[in-house]
């Protein structure tokens, strides 16, 4: 199976992998990683794996929403893209996709600055980074960027590289359920593809919003997961992008990604 089918199988299914993943690490790292769990500027990366992650992505900045921001990705001329996902070394890589959401909320801040502009942001299942570069590039004046893998915060760490920005700390465990951190901001996308993993995020993104009054922004291009989810009636569509053919190709018949405002009622369901 290519990586492509790969892709295929995360978008029918195979999600749900990655949300018993991101549930399962309730409030701390993978053993196996502990040392990983929180990465800062000026942090060194363990040379064979920055090796194998030059080797084994691409440079890109086309087919997507934000030209300005280098990335880091798997594409169709690299060798994983063909090869069996199950010989990558590290662990499914969901972090080597640009994803529709991701595009769509580092779009809005590229174009929109003010939103992040002098102040603190929380990029939450930050992937590639591109949306907590996109802060970074827009005058965010603190950015913290989260994922549960820590390949994903090295990929991070080179993906400023390429843009010429300081590393931003980059946090590697699972943080929903746990303090709700004072930031003006956090930004999440596609990560409403399993119906508990959203059941979480809706109560502690709701639980932020009442006691430090952060703004929250969401980033999906409607999959049936987050539409069908209760907490899309508490949801202010933003804007909406058409997306790029090259994604469109990518993400079978997506034809567009919004940035979505979410803003609960008082009372936490």
């Amino acid at each position: 199976m290519t990586f492509r089918g790969w892709k295929w199988l995360l978008l029918l299914g195979r999600q749900n992998t990655l949300a018993k993943v991101w549930r399962s690490r309730r409030g701390g790292p993978s053993l196996c990683w502990k040392r990983c769990c929180h990465w800062s500027a000026g942090k060194s990366l363990d040379p064979e794996v920055r090796a194998f992650l030059e080797e084994n992505t691409e440079v890109t900045n086309s087919g997507h929403l934000t030209p300005e921001i280098r990335l880091r990705l798997l594409t169709p001329r690299c060798r994983f893209w063909r090869e069996k996902p199950d010989l990558w070394p590290y662990g499914d890589p969901f972090w080597a996709i640009y994803w529709p959401g991701g595009q769509a909320l580092s779009r809005y801040i590229l174009d929109n600055p003010r939103v992040v502009k002098g102040r603190s942001v929380l990029d939450l299942g930050s992937g590639c980074g591109a949306t907590a570069i996109a802060a970074v590039m827009s005058g965010a004046a603190q950015v913290l960027a989260n994922d549960i893998d820590p390949i994903a915060g090295m990929a991070m760490i080179l993906n400023c590289e390429l843009n010429h920005l300081n590393p931003f700390p980059v946090i590697i465990k699972n943080i929903i359920n746990s303090e709700a951190g004072n930031w003006d901001l956090i930004v999440l996308g596609d990560m409403f593809y399993d119906e508990q993993l959203a059941d979480g995020l809706h109560h502690w993104l709701q639980k932020s919003i009442r006691i430090h009054q952060t703004e929250v922004l969401i980033g999906d291009p409607g999959r049936q997961q987050f539409l069908s989810h209760s907490i899309r009636s508490q949801l202010h569509k933003v804007i909406e992008y058409s997306l790029p053919e090259y994604t469109r190709q990518e993400n079978y018949g997506l034809t567009s990604s919004i940035v979505w405002s979410y803003q609960p009622s008082n009372s936490l369901d």
